[in-house]
């Protein structure tokens, strides 16, 4: 008989269940891992479980390992960390790797980053989404002095506040109407507002994925300042107007995705390399106040469920295994 391993399924709109797959036998170049912890990037993964992935896009919004195909069945998730089972010289070695929410795996080595000693395996889930924070930096061209509003603090818009916070005389707002978030904003030493406020910024950051966020960022960016755009609306219309300041002060919009490198750096980074510097970043013990919540993997379909429907709650949620 076959060892087994357990993944998260999404069966359809409405099901999610954990169900068993067999592993292979162990072969050259490839590591047997255990995992430890995944992170649930709740924005992407609320659409996914909803089955509201754009067709004509689901080719590009794959991820390494997923299993089945958009809309349903599918196993998705894009951030786990483990440790290696086999072979045996490298037995007991937290890995990160882009993957879904599995409880055993066995992947070629190539597919895994080690995570360096300093980071603990909690933290390390972090690496996926703190990289798309930091191409985020990248795309917009920010540079020391500038002020930056960042519209939205759920996780995403958390790590760009923090990385915007470590550049000397850059000037950090943050927009949430939510009071708990507005408090965590706070407590990492973020200026706060609820609303849109009389500043006006060089660098807008919208991460809210409302299309009142992004009015609300579009509004408060000054004249030939720029909009970075990072939230995924799936298969949702987003109304916004663009008749007032917009054109006439010569703003500018832009998407940031955190599949490609930025054109600028394409000749010289790789995606390890960004990797690397992630890990660089995440050495900070101030990260772990962002991950508030936790979910042990059993518990996946019922939280599934609830993230379907609103009602999930908490700010950021990691997946413990056992």
């Amino acid at each position: 008989m076959p060892e087994l391993a357990h993944a998260c399924w999404h069966l359809d709109a409405q099901t999610s269940a954990i169900q068993p797959e067999p592993l292979p036998d162990l072969t050259a170049g490839q590591l047997r891992l255990r995992a430890r912890y995944s992170l649930i990037s709740a924005g992407t993964e609320r659409l996914v479980a909803r089955g509201e992935v754009p067709a004509e896009i689901a080719g590009d919004m794959g991820v390494p390992f997923m299993g089945g195909a958009f809309p349903f069945p599918i196993k998705y998730g894009y951030s786990l960390v483990a440790e290696i089972e086999a072979p045996a010289p490298q037995a007991g070695q937290l890995v990160h790797l882009l993957h879904p929410h599995q409880d055993r795996l066995q992947v070629p080595a190539g597919a895994v980053f080690p995570v360096p000693a300093g980071v603990p395996a909690r933290r390390a889930v972090l690496a996926s989404n703190l990289e798309t924070a930091l191409n985020a930096l990248w795309d917009s061209g920010l540079s020391l002095g500038d002020r930056a509003l960042v519209v939205g603090y759920g996780l995403i818009g958390a790590l760009v506040a923090r990385l915007l916070q470590r550049l000397p005389a850059v000037e950090v707002v943050v927009q949430e109407p939510d009071a708990h978030r507005r408090a965590l904003a706070e407590a990492q030493g973020l200026a706060v507002q609820a609303g849109p406020g009389a500043q006006r910024f060089d660098y807008a950051f919208h991460t809210s994925a409302s299309a009142g966020g992004l009015q609300a960022a579009i509004d408060q960016t000054a004249f030939e300042g720029t909009i970075v755009e990072m939230s995924w609306y799936g298969t949702r219309s987003v109304p916004v107007a663009l008749g007032g300041s917009f054109h006439s002060q010569r703003k500018r919009l832009i998407s940031s995705q955190v599949s490609q490198l930025p054109a600028g750096r394409r000749g010289r980074w790789d995606y390890r390399r960004r990797k690397a510097a992630v890990f660089a970043l995440l050495q900070d013990s101030a990260f772990d106040a962002l991950l508030t919540d936790e979910v042990p993997f059993a518990g996946l379909p019922d939280f599934f469920q609830n993230l379907r429907q609103g009602t999930a709650g908490g700010f950021a949620w990691t997946v413990r295994y056992a």
